[in-house]
Parts: structure tokens; sequence; C-alpha cells
């Protein structure tokens, strides 16, 4: 769920709708959230735990480490060891947990997707974090196979999030692959992100089904792979009714 303001920075325009989406999800049988502390940064979470603590025993919160953010806005890395460990104790101050259930690396090379870069480092410090109990689960952002499989010579990887929809499908190999291993594939961006799929196809089968072209873009992702799970983003509570 999308929940801060424009670019995911600064507060969301309507607090309680917000708090809305997020009750809303829950009742709807939502039990996979998505979430970082740089999301806003640091709003996001706290919204999260107005709006649902106590959490739902069967609720799972993923959260992000790896980024910042500037004054800006703007998106840096934030791979040292002083950084994951304050990343660690944020998320866990802000979203009211002793530990956290799946951390996510995403690597930061590039702002323009994944590439080559080593995590052995970041992934080793994650590895120590996981040893204390502060940490459950670890899973990788925004990566290459190569770094995938680099990773898990490190450390156990339960999920792997990465750009994929219908119309971006570099990941095809990975997905059949992390299936057969019995990992999670996460596709963010799975309705375009900030540039909304537009396809004639995709509009035509939306047609022929009376449904938003939206939900068949979901659709074919939960059909891709049974190892897909989703995370759409609504900014409305009345979306979750629809779909």
């Amino acid at each position: 769920m999308q929940l801060a303001g424009p670019g995911v920075f600064g507060p969301p325009k309507n607090h309680d709708a917000a708090l809305a989406v997020l009750r809303e999800a829950i009742a709807s049988g939502v039990n996979h959230i998505d979430t970082s502390d740089y999301y806003g940064p640091h709003v996001v979470n706290h919204l999260i735990r107005e709006a649902l603590a106590p959490y739902p025993e069967d609720l799972i919160i993923v959260t992000k480490f790896g980024a910042r953010r500037g004054g800006d806005g703007s998106w840096l890395p934030a791979f040292s060891p002083k950084e994951l460990e304050q990343a660690v104790h944020d998320n866990l101050r802000n979203l009211g947990l002793e530990s956290l259930e799946v951390v996510n690396l995403r690597a930061m090379f590039s702002p323009h997707g994944a590439v080559q870069g080593s995590m052995e480092a970041p992934l080793t410090v994650l590895a120590e974090l996981q040893q204390k109990g502060l940490v459950r689960h670890i899973g990788l952002s925004n990566v290459t196979p190569t770094q995938v499989a680099r990773g898990r010579a490190i450390v156990p990887i339960v999920c792997v999030q990465n750009h994929y929809n219908l119309a971006h499908r570099n990941d095809d190999v990975l997905i059949d692959d992390l299936a057969r291993d019995g990992i999670a594939y996460v596709p963010f961006f799975p309705l375009g992100g900030f540039t909304p799929l537009q396809s004639s196809t995709l509009s035509d089968v939306a047609g022929r089904l009376r449904v938003a072209p939206m939900v068949v873009a979901l659709a074919w992702l939960l059909h891709r792979s049974p190892n897909i799970l989703l995370i759409p983003a609504p900014r409305r509570s009345h979306t979750f009714v629809r779909t």
C-alpha cells in the first residue's frame, strides 16, 4: 500500500483515509504488508502501527533496508553496518515490534534498476543481526540473478522483490528458478508504478471480462507462478472491494 505523500515522501494528504486503507486491507483478508522506515521517512510505519497494533497473529510485515531519504526526497544508499543497524532499531521502534519478521535488503547500485554489485558485506551484517534475534528472515530487493545466487551462499533467502509486471518481464527465468526452490517472488510496480500499465490487449481482455484492466494485470501475476505475492499499493479503501 502506498500511504505516504507524493514520491513516497512526507505525510499522506488524508491521514484518516490512510488509516482506513490499512484497516480495510486487514478486514478484506490481506495478511502481507510491504513497508520500510524510509517511506516518508518514518511516516508509513507510524501509520501501520496506529492503524493495526496490536497486530493480527497472521499478519506478516515485511520491511526493507539499504536506502535513506535526502532532505529533498532523493533516494540515497545506506549500506554501512551503522546504517543497517540503525535501520533495524528504527523499524522496530516505529512499528512497535520486538523483532522483524522479514527484512529485504535493497540494492542501490543504480537508480535505473538492478545492476551488478557486491551484496556480501551488508548481507553479512544482516546475518549477524538475525543471529541476535532482531531479524527473523532475510530477502533481497532490486537484485540480479547473480546477486540472488551469491546472497543465498551467505544466508538463507526467503523472498526476492524486483520490478516485474505484465509488460516488464526481465525476471521470467528467475521467477521459475525461485519457485522450484520454494522462494517467494514479490513484484514491485505490479501495475506499472508511477507510470500505470497501458495496453490495448489488456484493455480488450478487461472489457470482455467486464473488470478493470488493473484487475486483469494482477490476476495475470497470480496465475504466472505460485510463488508470486502481490503488493498492488491501493490508496483508497474501496479498492479492496472492487478487486
